[in-house]
Order: C-alpha cells, then structure tokens, then sequence
C-alpha cells in the first residue's frame, strides 16, 4: 500500500451536489478540494458557475479557482500542470486531495497519463476560418456527420471544442474519441460518480437558474462584458453568459436568456452523464440518498485500505 494518500475524484452531472458532498468528505478526512472545473478556474465568474462562497466551502481551502481572466483561452495542458502540483504538494503532506468538479477531460487530464493528439495550425486556422464565415452551429452539424459520438460530448456553441474535435479527426482520419489513448493512471484514485433522477435534475437546475438570476448574473456578466469578457474564446461560451451577452445584444429578451439557459444546461447535463457513464474506474452513488456521506466515506476508505 502506498504510504501517500490517494486522490479521492467526485465527478457527475452538474447540479447533483458534488461541492457540498465534497466538503463534507474533506471534514471527515481531513482533506482539502482541488477544483476541477473548467468554468471556476476564471476570475470574477462565481454566480454563474455556482462557485462555491466561503461559507459554502466549511473552513476547507480550496484549490485551482480564479486562475484566469475572462480573456484568456482555457488550457487543459495548464491546468493539469497545475492541478497536479497542488495534489503532490497535498499528498506529501499526508492529506487527502478531493478532485471535484464536472468537465470530464479536465479529471481525466489529471488522474490518468493522457497525451493529447498534436496540432497542425494551418488546419486549425482552416477550421477556424469556418467557424468564424458559418457560426458554431453549422460546425456541429459537420462534426456529427463525422463523428456522432464527439459531437453528443460537445455543446453546439463551443465552437473551440467543435474546432478542435474537427482538427483531430482531419489529422488522425478516425474518430475524435479514438485519438485519446487508453487510460493509465498517473496516480491512485478512488473515483465517485455521483448522479440523481433524470427528472429531479431537471428541476434542480431549473431552480439553480433562478437563483443565479436573483443573485445578479445579469450584473455579473455586465461587469465581465466591461472586462473583455466577449473577447475570451472560452469564458464568453459558458452557461448563462453566452445567454445574458445575446440578451445584451438583443438576439435573446430577458426571459428567453433564462429559458435558454435552463434548456441549454439540462442538454449538457445529459451529456455529461453520457461521458461519465463511461467510465467504468467510477463508483456511484445516488445523491438523494440518505447516508450518502457515509456511503462514500466507507467506499473511500475500503479502497484506500485495499490498496
């Protein structure tokens, strides 16, 4: 058995609870959280990406929020780099490293030894080309007809993902998925997926919308728009502020940004769920249930002594 602590991933569907479990885990443990979430790694993004406040976070430091400005594009390759340097740092010191958050590839870039295919400019300046003449939407509808299973994974706005999907396909001549070799863990993991009812979710992020909106994420966006927010390829793409930028720009009303979010969220949600349930390393684990903290603790702590 290893005398360093493993890494402890909750991943699942947004909106299922994953922080507060977490949290609750870190107290028992006597760990500390390491965000993987894509969206929570911009600075001043925090009601929108339901950023957890410090009352939220227990008294547990969390680790890897407000990386980046809103400008800047996301980095996988970054982030893992510093993602791990938290984790050596935190095992080394004995304590347990929660990796938390929903963006699959951001988990996986962390956990497992995953060399990401290589990129050819000119290629990606052709696709890029396109996105800008034929907006994202047409660019999804390509990417499904040559690769269903990456373009399900893959939101019809995120033209840099479509772009970059399109890239490897182009390069490699098979599937975006097929690119990505096996995984092999880089370190080890004790791996909880936590889900909920399909229809229990739907509802939770319905109500998770309107407490955005009544916690100021017109006026959060508003602020970030001020901040070059429209220029960062990736921040200006994200849940509810590509909404509330159209609803500034008069291509969506107000109450047609909401809906838009509610409806544009759920859809990833069920994307999120198809990538997860992949993942056969993942143990899970209804959220709703009772003794959920408990549930996980005992799963934590029987693999960790298997080990």
């Amino acid at each position: 058995m290893s005398a360093l602590p493993p890494v402890v991933a909750v991943v699942g569907p947004t909106a299922t609870g994953k922080t507060a479990l977490v949290v609750a885990l870190a107290q028992r443990l006597g760990g500390e959280v390491v965000n993987a979430d894509s969206m929570q790694l911009y600075r001043g993004m925090d009601i929108g990406t339901a950023k957890p406040s410090p009352d939220e976070r227990g008294g547990i430091p969390h680790h890897l929020l407000d990386l980046w400005h809103v400008r800047e594009a996301a980095s996988v390759a970054e982030y893992r780099q510093r993602a791990r340097a938290e984790i050596d740092r935190l095992r080394a010191a004995g304590t347990v490293p929660l990796l938390v958050g929903g963006s699959g590839l951001y988990v996986r870039a962390v956990v497992d030894e995953l060399d990401f295919p290589g990129t050819d400019p000119s290629v990606r300046a052709r696709w890029e080309a396109e996105l800008a003449a034929v907006g994202p939407g047409a660019l999804h509808a390509r990417l499904a007809g040559l690769d269903p299973a990456a373009a399900a994974a893959v939101l019809p706005s995120n033209g840099r993902r479509i772009v970059r999907a399109l890239e490897v396909i182009e390069l490699t001549g098979g599937p975006f998925a097929a690119s990505l070799p096996e995984p092999r863990p880089h370190y080890p993991v004790v791996a909880v997926g936590l889900d909920r009812e399909p229809a229990e979710l739907d509802e939770r992020v319905a109500l998770r919308v309107d407490r955005m909106w009544a916690a100021g994420l017109v006026e959060e966006v508003a602020a970030l728009a001020e901040d070059g927010l429209r220029e960062g390829p990736t921040a200006s793409r994200a849940l509810g502020y590509a909404q509330v930028l159209a609803q500034f720009d008069g291509t969506l009303t107000a109450e047609e940004a909401r809906e838009r979010t509610v409806s544009t969220t759920r859809r990833f949600v069920r994307r999120q769920r198809s990538w997860f349930r992949r993942d056969a390393a993942l143990t899970w684990f209804d959220a709703a249930r009772p003794d959920l903290v408990d549930a996980v603790t005992r799963q934590i702590t029987d693999r960790t002594i298997d080990r």
